[in-house]
């Protein structure tokens, strides 16, 4: 990357001995710095969602005999409710005082709670609810990513935006992937493992990774407190005085900062970004009921297949986030972002049914036994250890809806692997662009609660419609949710710019 502070452009408007070239590369080095520790941070922050999603529901059921798989979904909402609830306070933190101060509180909190989920075990009643009020304080302290992206905005330039901002949806596609994958190598300890009597703590295959996730936090606090410090440049990338910097020296704001922010841009980005979480939210939620309907895939046929998928897509969305951050110099934010949307389309326009291969039912066999002796073969078979595969004979759509095939499944997967990090990049980029140099933490913090309570509607839309009604409704409502998006967008397209460009500072 260019070093920008070199050249004339982007020298401070003061010259005096801070502004020396020696002292402008040592600021742009503590600042870049800054920036990847808020990629680590970040990183951390989807590594604390995934690192247990996959045995939380053994370990629920370890625990707490009486959890049930409608408990588990409240367990799993709780994280995103608890982070839309907390972005927005933390982001008006870090407008008013230096960032370290929500991080360090943040990761604290998101510290404290995966030791206590470790030790859900200890009480002799009500287990259940202490992995629920865990999960929500965990989700409370990933409230920090507000924090995260208001920083990293204020402290590039417009070029950098898009780089950054990639790099960052990079660092948590990378959490994601990781997250199940450090769970899989600790599943080797077992259920049962060992017990460390000092601290009364059980240290088995569930409780290990969210102790290595409070490990990292450890990790995360000290590169806070010893390598961040407060950054911000202007559009240009010429430093100037951060608003919430605690010095006595002075405070220069900017004059850019007295004029308004387009309020109807802001909107239309927390929309538009809703959508992209939503539709997300559904797709991760929606593949393993839909393969186990389409393709008879047994659970742990389902588990299997689909973690493979699912770690696909998260490698394809890194290279996607990298294609990104040079198609974004040629073409514009704004026309990836419009692409990115088409592509969801066709990625789910082509998951419709269609033909006349219909789905496997479950127990289907027995309607179709006419003798005693088959009638009772097929209750022995009904009864034995055999899991039953097909799409369950309760959802009547299964009988007259056409399957979906493999074929589609994968091609969808593909697409939306493709449109999804594109739109998710370049939500952040343009909306950070258009809130302009006023310190973003609480925009910033509403953009982030817009995801999480899409994160939180999206599995229940998916339970409701999906399985009342089928993938042709699921899949034609979430069409036409995609158009809704490529309307709003292609109406208001004008106006979403850069805060600079429509004060006419900067060419577009």
């Amino acid at each position: 990357m260019s070093q920008l502070v070199d050249s004339d452009e982007t020298t401070p408007l003061l010259g005096d001995d801070a502004s020396s070239d020696d002292s402008q590369d040592d600021d742009y080095k503590s600042r870049w710095r800054s920036i990847r520790v808020m990629y680590f941070t970040m990183f951390l922050s989807s590594v604390g969602f995934t690192i247990v999603i996959t045995s939380l529901w053994p370990y629920l059921q370890k625990i707490d005999d009486s959890a049930n798989a409608t408990f588990l979904g409240w367990v799993v909402a709780a994280y995103s409710v608890s982070q839309m609830v907390a972005s927005p306070i933390f982001g008006l933190w870090s407008n008013y005082r230096p960032s370290r101060e929500p991080l360090v509180c943040s990761i604290l909190i998101n510290l404290s709670a995966n030791v206590y989920y470790a030790y859900a075990y200890l009480p002799r009643t009500n287990n259940k609810f202490h992995v629920l009020m865990s999960r929500a304080f965990v989700g409370f302290g990933a409230g920090n990513v507000a924090v995260v992206r208001s920083y990293v905005a204020g402290a590039t330039s417009l070029k950098e935006r898009t780089s950054a901002m990639a790099n960052m949806s990079a660092c948590q596609a990378l959490g994601f992937i990781l997250g199940p994958a450090l769970q899989a190598c600790l599943s080797f300890i077992g259920e049962k493992g060992v017990t460390v009597e000092v601290i009364d703590l059980q240290l088995n295959m569930y409780t290990a990774p969210a102790l290595l996730a409070a490990a990292f936090g450890v990790i995360n606090i000290l590169l806070v407190l010893l390598v961040l410090r407060e950054h911000r440049v202007d559009d240009h990338g010429r430093h100037i005085q951060a608003i919430n910097y605690t010095s006595e020296d002075r405070v220069d704001i900017s004059e850019e900062t007295e004029e308004t922010i387009d309020q109807v841009a802001v909107l239309t980005s927390n929309i538009l970004f809703f959508i992209v979480m939503f539709i997300f939210a559904v797709f991760e939620t929606i593949a393993t009921p839909l393969s186990m309907d389409m393709f008879a895939w047994t659970r742990k046929e389902a588990v299997l297949y689909n973690g493979i998928i699912i770690c696909c897509i998260g490698f394809e969305s890194i290279l996607v986030f990298l294609v990104v951050k040079v198609a974004s110099k040629r073409f514009g934010d704004r026309p990836l972002l419009l692409a990115g949307l088409a592509i969801i389309f066709c990625g789910f326009f082509v998951l419709l049914p269609w033909g006349n291969h219909y789905p496997k039912i479950q127990w289907a066999d027995l309607k179709n036994k006419s003798s005693v002796s088959q009638m009772i073969e097929a209750t022995i078979t009904s009864n034995s250890s055999l899991e039953p595969t097909g799409c369950p004979y309760e959802q009547t759509w299964c009988q007259y809806t056409p399957a979906i095939h493999l074929a589609q499944y994968i091609s969808s997967d593909i697409l939306i692997g493709v449109g999804y990090p594109a739109c998710n990049v370049m939500s952040y980029t343009l909306y950070s662009k258009i809130l302009g140099p006023k310190p973003q933490g609480v925009y910033m913090g509403w953009l982030t609660a817009s995801g999480s309570g899409a994160r939180t509607l999206g599995p229940v839309f998916v339970s409701h419609v999906y399985t009342i009604l089928g993938p042709r409704w699921a899949f034609s409502l979430i069409c036409g949710m995609v158009v809704g998006a490529i309307i709003l967008l292609s109406s208001l397209y004008h106006r979403l710019i850069a805060f600079s460009v429509r004060y006419g500072r900067t060419a577009e």
